[in-house]
């Protein structure tokens, strides 16, 4: 079932050794900025061109409006309601809790202080197509509301009926958003980016997509900001004989049921646990609902790698560096001490990564494609701007002008020099 790969008694970077089937992009460059320039000049004619072409449905009002999202809250399965609403608390706890305070520092008689200050307006997208996905309504926008960002801009593609389903939109209730526009694809990030009549331009961009989605927020990227390139889903689970087979195979299955790209990988010193997960993988495949979705996951990035130590285990996970990492084995805890790039960490078995997804409170919207080796999940401060204000009285200009003149000289920058040498005693 997992592409077996056995690296025990291996002593190299296991880099080396792993490779990766990431979705190529080259052949998207030139149609994605296409459809990005034919946004920026004909606006929301183009996006109702492109939405009839990729969405196949023909809109009008580019905008749901407010009473649109109350008649999707009301239609909502109430039961889902309740489970929205308490993730929405959860998530918004833990993003409350990275609030932070503007600095001051003085030294010298130098005194600079830190505003953090919210972008005026923030852009989030939501897939749609394969599933509906409310949770990503709540992770992109709360964070961007803990931030304080006055506006916050929602796009979503519209489904054969002309609107987003339900779900999504009584999340976009729940969450508070400002705006939401029915508008799905690489020219709705050209719309957030650039603005048209209908949608005013944001600062900033985030929000998981697929590559086309991902190719457009690389090539707006100048133009407003954006979180990352989110891709396919990923999973490493770390598991050792302790570890409950029936287990690793769900968590596997769950991720793998996003579609083709993602990747899912077993890691253990013990080669019966990864035969177990097999077996169970193929058992679970058989019945699940999405079966066709997972199986191309699982043939083209599913794998089950064998080490001859926990150690070596976390070597391998550090060098694919997902974004999600289980560590269900007899010690996590003395793991964890030996991550160094993973999205989000998952505890023992009673922490799978779709709490994550849902309602553990920290953020889905995770770096993917070995991203974790320089980058972190979504939070408030990729809605916020860090302003330095800084205060030098006279005499503490006397005491460090001089210095700043001797550099500026020797860079050759005379009008610098000069702008501090005409503050100086007696000129």
């Amino acid at each position: 079932m997992l592409t077996r790969l056995d690296l025990r008694g291996f002593d190299a970077d296991p880099s080396v050794a792993l490779t990766r089937v990431d979705a190529a992009t080259d052949s998207i460059a030139g149609p994605v900025a296409d459809i990005l320039a034919t946004v920026r000049i004909r606006g929301d004619e183009a996006l109702r061109d492109f939405t009839r072409r990729f969405d196949g449905v023909d809109i009008d009002d580019l905008r749901v409006h407010r009473d649109e999202l109350q008649s999707a809250l009301d239609a909502c399965d109430p039961a889902l309601v309740v489970a929205l609403e308490f993730a929405r608390d959860q998530i918004l706890a833990y993003h409350e809790s990275q609030r932070e305070h503007e600095a001051h520092h003085e030294r010298m008689g130098v005194h600079v202080r830190e505003l953090i200050l919210p972008v005026e307006r923030a852009g989030c997208y939501v897939p749609g197509g394969r599933a509906a996905y409310p949770s990503t309504v709540l992770m992109t926008t709360i964070p961007a509301k803990v931030a304080g960002v006055p506006a916050v801009a929602l796009c979503t593609p519209p489904g054969p009926d002309g609107a987003p389903p339900v779900a999504t939109l009584a999340a976009a209730a729940i969450a508070g958003v400002d705006e939401v526009y029915r508008v799905g694809g690489a020219h709705a990030i050209g719309a957030l980016a650039f603005g048209t009549e209908s949608i005013e331009r944001v600062d900033v961009v985030v929000g998981p997509g697929n590559v086309w989605v991902n190719e457009a927020k690389r090539q707006v990227v100048g133009e407003v900001g954006i979180d990352a390139l989110a891709g396919p889903s990923e999973l490493v689970v770390v598991a050792d004989a302790t570890t409950n087979p029936r287990l690793v195979a769900a968590d596997l299955l769950a991720q793998a049921e996003h579609g083709p790209g993602g990747h899912v990988v077993v890691v253990t010193w013990h080669e019966s646990v990864a035969d177990a997960v097999d077996t169970e993988l193929a058992a679970m495949l058989a019945s699940a609902p999405r079966r066709d979705d997972a199986e191309q996951t699982l043939i083209a990035g599913g794998r089950s790698v064998i080490v001859d130590s926990p150690e070596q285990a976390l070597d391998v996970a550090n060098a694919i560096a997902p974004e999600h990492l289980q560590l269900m084995c007899a010690d996590p805890d003395r793991l964890i001490m030996l991550v160094r790039h993973a999205g989000a960490v998952f505890v023992g078995p009673w922490s799978p990564a779709v709490i994550g997804d849902y309602v553990a409170g920290t953020n889905h919207v995770l770096p993917t494609g070995a991203a974790a080796r320089h980058q972190s999940a979504l939070r408030v401060a990729d809605f916020q701007k860090h302003v330095h204000v800084v205060t030098v009285d006279r005499a503490a200009l006397d005491r460090i002008g001089p210095f700043a003149t001797t550099i500026a000289d020797a860079e050759g920058l005379a009008a610098h020099a000069a702008a501090l040498r005409i503050r100086e005693p007696g000129r």
